[in-house]
Parts: structure tokens; sequence; C-alpha cells
């Protein structure tokens, strides 16, 4: 026997080296053995156990190996079929993550009303029996997503404006006021956002309506805002914003939030456009926007618009493109809202959109109708499906990132997309301010040429 062997024994028959050697043990069972705790070498079990657990490996063995072969050919075939599926379809996943404690705390509980539609509340100014049941020429809402296709843009195409019935004189400050605004501390008003006053006068009617540019200071001198100021000058004026004047007599008067700034600027935003509508009524225009199409046909209603197609359950709603009038119920009733909730969270969008949603559902469960929304093509039409989305402005039609979706084959004059931009109200992009619109690309041959052709008419 080697050292570090072993000695296979006989039941209960000790052996002389269990006798003499400290280091050795004997196991009593139905099978004895002695191992050597100084050996290295492999140790030979029993037989009866290296029976079992032959048989217990041959079973697990049994068990794995159609496993193993099963997935040889499964996950190579699942990997083909995989990229097949990205070749010919386009996957289409969005996750959002929202903390429970925000959306119960936040989302969840419908707000009462504070009493703005009470008739001694309402300022005479707003007419409430017109502004709630009043009789209407046009249905804004589709009362379905408008997904599919070129739904929405023929749904936009139903609405037309009635035939103008007076050529009267309108004094400005009665015609319909179009709000935008520019932060003058941002950039200088330039040729870029010349094109947002471009589409205004291009497709709206002069006669009965001014757009008011509002600033955070004073926007000149400028050239490019003289010009339009001495050839508009009944439809073009300036004006610099006062926030706290403008906030006088509402929830808001006085408060902290009216000096509260972050990253998304939404005292210079949101906070404004609502401000401004209550004081003076009309319509607000982002003025990251080209006009279509004469928004005349849309005002008999107090609008916002929806965000896109996609139905966001938080935050479905935007202000890009909204309408209220003079000293709205509505209004009162988000001014309300924003007084006593919570502040945005610093860095979010959630005013307006969160503001929206907060005031649309405690209308209805205060029973009072709610403002009307607006479909997403009608100003958005870039939010949506890559199949029936406009296609990006600011990449080349040839252009491999440039997904055209159903518009391949009608980008000419009265092609499927022309005809499309001749049905929605506008194009909203989105603070894209750095990005130039490409030589030869959509935007500039059906839109900017004809804004420069109609105003050459004008």
């Amino acid at each position: 026997m080697t050292r570090g062997g072993y000695e296979r024994l006989p039941m209960y028959a000790p052996s002389s080296r269990q006798r003499h050697s400290p280091r050795s043990t004997s196991f009593t069972s139905a099978t004895t053995y002695h191992l050597n705790f100084e050996s290295h070498d492999s140790i030979t079990l029993p037989q009866t156990y290296r029976s079992r657990n032959h048989s217990q490996q041959s079973r697990f063995q049994f068990k794995i190996r159609p496993i193993v072969t099963l997935l040889k050919f499964v996950l190579p075939a699942s990997l083909l079929l995989l990229l097949l599926g990205l070749y010919l379809y386009e996957p289409h996943i969005e996750l959002a993550f929202y903390s429970r404690t925000w959306t119960q705390d936040q989302i969840l509980p419908v707000l009462p009303l504070s009493g703005c539609f009470n008739e001694a509340r309402v300022n005479p100014k707003y007419n409430l029996t017109d502004g709630l049941h009043g009789p209407r020429r046009t249905e804004i809402q589709a009362g379905m997503s408008l997904r599919m296709g070129i739904d929405c843009y023929d749904f936009a195409g139903t609405i037309q404006p009635a035939p103008r019935t007076s050529n009267a004189y309108v004094p400005p400050d009665e015609r319909t006021q179009y709000h935008t605004y520019w932060r003058n501390d941002l950039a200088v008003f330039g040729p870029r956002q010349e094109w947002m006053l471009k589409s205004f006068f291009a497709t709206q009617h002069l006669p009965t309506s001014r757009l008011v540019l509002w600033s955070n200071g004073n926007l000149g001198p400028n050239d490019i805002l003289t010009s339009y100021l001495t050839r508009f000058p009944e439809s073009f004026a300036l004006r610099v914003v006062d926030i706290p004047a403008l906030a006088h007599g509402t929830d808001l008067e006085g408060s902290p939030l009216l000096v509260q700034k972050d990253k998304k600027a939404w005292v210079d935003g949101d906070l404004v456009r609502l401000l401004l509508l209550w004081n003076f009524g009309g319509v607000w225009v982002d003025m990251d926007s080209l006009l279509t199409r004469d928004l005349d046909p849309l005002l008999e209603h107090e609008f916002v618009t929806q965000w896109d197609c996609y139905d966001k359950i938080y935050q479905p709603l935007n202000g890009a493109l909204m309408r209220f009038k003079q000293h709205s119920p509505y209004l009162c009733e988000a001014f309300h809202i924003m007084a006593t909730t919570a502040a945005p969270r610093p860095g979010s969008t959630d005013w307006g959109s969160l503001l929206y949603l907060k005031l649309w559902r405690a209308l209805v469960a205060g029973g009072v109708p709610p403002f009307k929304i607006l479909p997403f093509c009608f100003s958005d039409a870039r939010s949506c499906r890559l199949d029936n989305r406009l296609p990006d402005p600011f990449v080349a039609d040839d252009s491999s990132g440039n997904r055209m979706g159903m518009w391949n084959g009608g980008m000419g004059e009265q092609g499927k997309l022309d005809n499309a931009l001749q049905k929605i109200f506008g194009v909203h992009l989105h603070n894209q301010w750095e990005k130039a619109y490409p030589a030869g690309g959509w935007v500039e041959r059906l839109l900017l040429k004809g804004y420069d052709s109609r105003l050459r008419g004008k």
C-alpha cells in the first residue's frame, strides 16, 4: 500500500492501520471504508453509493440533454426571426416610470372646483351661457385617437370657414388677439424666428386679427420686427410682459410662483400664456410653430391641444396652441389649481400638461362642460407613429434618416403631403432652433415658398 492509498475493509473488521494510526477514521455502515486524510488522491466511494449516485446523474443528464438540444435549435431560430421582424417591421416601444407616491399625490386625486363658474363670480365680459352651452358651427373633437392612416388629417379637413358677411373696419384692440412669446435674453430675434411671423401674416385674416409678440424685455432695435410693424401697423404689436400686473385679481396675485424659474422656464412659458389669455383673450401660438391655415374656424371653441397620438395617461394635453376668451372661468380655475397644489418639479414639463389634465378632471367631476381638445395633427402632427407623422422638417426628403412613411410618392405640389398640410392648421417644431430647414426639403417647397408668395401678394 502506497502512502496516501486506501483500503477496502470487510464489514466490522478493523484494520491494523486503523488500530495504530490516530489519523485514520472508520465508519460503521452497510459498507465500511477507510479514508486517509493525508492523501490528495481521488477517493473511491462504496459501490452502493456509487451506483446510487450514477443513477441520479444519469437521470439528471437525461433531463438536461433534450433541453440543451432544444436550445441549440430554438435560440438561433428565435434570433433569426427577431432579425427578420426588425427588417420587416418598425418596433414602437415606449417605457415610462412614474413614482407611485407622485402619481397618488399629484394625479389620482380629483380636485374640487373653486366656484369660478358661479354666475356671481363670472366677469361680465364672459358670456357664461354661450361659453358652456352655446350653439357651435363646427366640431373639433373626433372622440377617437385618430392614429390610423390619414384619419386625423381628413378630420381636420372637415372644419371649413364660414362665409364672411361683413367688411366693416375692426379696431386693433377688438380683433382676435394672437399671442406669442420670445425671450430676448436667450437669442436675438432673427430670420429663423421670422418664419413664424411670415406664416401668421400669410395665413390669417388680417382685418380681424392682430399678432402680439411678447417678451421679457425690449426686443428692439431690430430691423426684422421694424419692417413688420411698418407694414402691418394694425395687425402687429410688440409688448413686454409684467407678470405681477397680469396676475392681479387672480389666485396667483402675490404668489412666489410668479418669480420661480427653472431650466424649463415654466413661468416664461405656461404661466405667461395663461395670464395673457386671461387678461386679453384670444389665441396662444408657440413661437416655434408654422401656421398653415386660418385658425378662425376653431375660435368659437375654447380649447387646448392633444399632446400626441399615444394617449399618454398622465400628460395627454399641451398648450402649444390654445384658445380661451377674456376672463374665462376655465382660466380662473386653472389659477386656483396652480396656487393651491404643489409647484412644478424642477426641470419638468408638469405645467401645463399636468395642469390641463387636473383642470379637465375637476371640471367634469364638478358637472361643468370641459374645454375642447384639438386632435394632435391639427398643430402637432410630428408627434405620432412613424408611418403617419409628418416627415422630419430638418432632414432632406431623400435622406435615409427621414422616414417618409405614407408620404412616399406624394411629395410634389398637390401630392399627399401637400394635401395634408392644407387641411391641418399648423406645424409645431418643438424648439429645435439650432437646426436649419434643408434646401429643397418639404418645408421649403410646401410652406416657406408659399408664405413668401402670399406676402408679396399682400
